[in-house]
């Protein structure tokens, strides 16, 4: 391999990180909500759609890892491909911790092809 190929590469690396990854869609579009009782664990489903015409790469993120687990929890999807993720959460006393800030947040980017 010459230098100029190994140039061109790095151009059309760069190049493909400088364009935003387009959307995605998830059903449920906005929240999920665990009610009570927590003495037993919830399990919900998150579809998570690449709307967008390159393929991503995604992460899930969470502010409370004890109680919130996410299968599976990253991933690589293609164009108009989706996933089916389970979001669960374990037992916890509710009188003793405060659950108003728990968040799960879904961060993508662009992948090489």
């Amino acid at each position: 391999m010459n230098c100029r190929s190994v140039r061109s590469k790095l151009v059309v690396f760069l190049m493909a990180q400088s364009v935003p990854p387009g959307d995605i869609h998830t059903q449920p579009g906005s929240k999920i909500v665990f009610n009570a009782p927590y003495d037993d664990k919830h399990t919900y489903h998150i579809k998570i759609t690449n709307a967008g015409g390159r393929r991503i790469g995604w992460a899930i993120k969470t502010t409370n890892m004890r109680r919130l687990g996410v299968d599976p929890p990253c991933g690589v999807l293609d164009p108009k491909e989706n996933i089916l993720m389970a979001v669960s959460c374990d037992t916890f006393d509710a009188s003793k911790e405060d659950i108003n800030n728990d968040r799960i947040t879904i961060e993508w980017t662009n992948t090489p092809d």
